[in-house]
């Protein structure tokens, strides 16, 4: 009987779970597939096009040159390259990792193969999908910091036997500092494209399917190797400082000290464990600072695996859910950047350069200005997996319905994450250099950020009254007048009309 593995583009790691499954590794038939109808299901950022399938062409040339039979299919849709494959290896059973998006394993389910497909156990992650699920089923709250801290007690990480190292589990309230003068931020690791990568941009040129952003420069890494480097250069050069400026945001800072690695762990080129043990060796052994190492492990170990248990453990409508019933449409600037407000033009036009933008400009400027103005949670949940480089929909749905937009009612985050401008005008330098007043709150100068989010607080005041930690909030309404708020409501009205 022949086993042939079928690699998926998220999945390029020689260690995942269904190459591993096969005892014999020479003269495997394993296949990859570009498909092109799989990427109009929304305008994908030209970069992420790029990073996949150079990624999946080089990981393909390494398993040849370990002597792997490898086919390596471009084709219009799955089903046609795997049938042809099939019959000519005599491929009896169809062996692939169970894939971390549900709608992928859907198109998996939905295949017509005669011989046996079966989905090997995701190795991707710390947690499977059952521990998570055992994990959560019987409590009332899925509280991320409580998941966190049994990662940290299960994989033994930062740990002094039962307790954790420095007497604290969340040393967050020493990485919340807003820049200040000059920062000498350290350079970022990028690479120059080779001949494969050079190849796909100019296929991904010449693509007929709409597309986002700038291809060019490309300076992504493709490879195991370039992730590793850039992991590398993290620890070394950029660890020590992340903890105190995670949240900042500075124009002409794209990367700041983030670890720029999201991108290689979602198509498997890393493995979380991996970084973590990095981080958790550089802390041991260089003593780097622990309010850094604790912050960034937590993003990788906490959040990242309680994104993706959480996805698997809801219900199949959760990426339909609206708990504010919001509905105003997605306005053109997200597309092209062409707007006023300094902090979303300077996001946006990274985005449209890099894929990329870090977490406090995705959760406290996109995010949030997305829920306060009333948009469509769908719509910007779509945007935000079509334009981001590290973005899948394990990633996204979770991300933006649950913790961005609080569409899920409160199911994972524990409460709505919006702020006026006062928020970005701490944490940046955004407003310097803005058409519009971080100060004002209504009138021509006043800032977006300010109607909508006086708006957005008075609109929904008794369904956020029931969250715990909105109540002190909501009580500056009252110390407005009636005249000021309905100035308020005016304006944001306006705003939308004139969008």
């Amino acid at each position: 009987m022949t086993i042939g593995v079928w690699i998926l583009g998220d999945q390029l790691w020689e260690q995942q779970a269904a190459l591993q499954s096969c005892s014999q590794k020479e003269n495997l038939p394993v296949i990859f597939i570009e498909s092109l109808q799989h990427i109009q299901t929304r305008p994908y950022h030209q970069q992420k096009l790029v990073l996949v399938w150079s990624a999946m062409r080089h990981f393909a040339e390494e398993l040849r040159q370990k002597k792997y039979a490898v086919t390596y299919e471009i084709a219009d849709d799955f089903a046609t390259p795997l049938q042809a494959w099939r019959r000519a290896n005599q491929i009896a059973e169809l062996r692939v990792m169970t894939p971390s998006d549900r709608p992928f394993l859907q198109i998996i389910q939905s295949l017509e193969l005669p011989c046996k497909i079966n989905l090997i156990p995701n190795n991707h992650f710390l947690w499977t999908t059952e521990q998570f699920n055992n994990w959560a089923k019987n409590r009332k709250r899925l509280l991320m910091e409580d998941f966190y801290r049994e990662g940290r007690r299960r994989f033994q990480i930062l740990m002094e036997q039962d307790k954790p190292v420095g007497g604290q589990w969340n040393l967050d309230k020493e990485n919340r500092q807003p820049p200040k003068g000059k920062l000498h931020t350290p350079p970022t690791q990028w690479f120059e494209p080779d001949k494969i990568t050079l190849d796909v941009i100019t296929k991904v040129k010449s693509l007929s399917v709409t597309t986002y952003g700038e291809i060019e420069p490309f300076r992504w890494g493709v490879t195991r190797q370039q992730a590793l480097q850039v992991l590398d250069w993290f620890i070394q050069y950029r660890l020590s400082d992340f903890g105190p400026y995670q949240d900042a945001m500075v124009t002409g800072e794209e990367t700041m000290w983030h670890a720029m690695i999201s991108p290689y762990l979602n198509i498997g080129l890393i493995h979380p464990l991996e970084v973590i043990k990095a981080a958790e060796k550089a802390y041991q052994q260089e003593q780097l600072p622990l309010n850094s190492v604790e912050g960034f492990i937590r993003q990788v170990l906490g959040w990242r695996e309680y994104m993706r248990g959480v996805y698997h453990y809801v219900d199949a409508d959760y990426p339909q859910k609206n708990w504010f019933n919001h509905t105003k449409p997605l306005p053109e600037f997200f597309w092209t950047g062409k707007t006023k407000m300094n902090c979303l033009k300077q996001i946006l036009m990274q985005l449209q350069r890099t894929g990329y933008a870090h977490h406090i400009q995705r959760l406290m400027v996109l995010s949030n200005f997305a829920l306060i103005a009333g948009l469509s949670p769908q719509e910007v949940e779509n945007w935000f997996h079509a334009t981001f480089i590290d973005a899948y929909d394990w990633v996204m749905q979770t991300n933006v319905i649950g913790m961005g937009l609080f569409a899920d009612g409160g199911m994972l985050a524990s409460k709505p994450y919006g702020a006026s401008a006062n928020y970005i005008n701490k944490m940046s330098n955004y407003c310097k250099n803005c058409t519009y007043n971080h100060k004002e709150r209504i009138g021509k100068d006043a800032c977006p950020f300010n109607f909508f989010y006086w708006n957005f607080l008075d609109t929904h005041r008794d369904k956020l009254q029931s969250q715990g930690r909105m109540s002190f909030i909501l009580k500056n309404l009252d110390k407005m007048s009636a005249e000021e708020l309905q100035a308020i409501r005016t304006q944001a009205q306006s705003w939308h009309d004139n969008y």
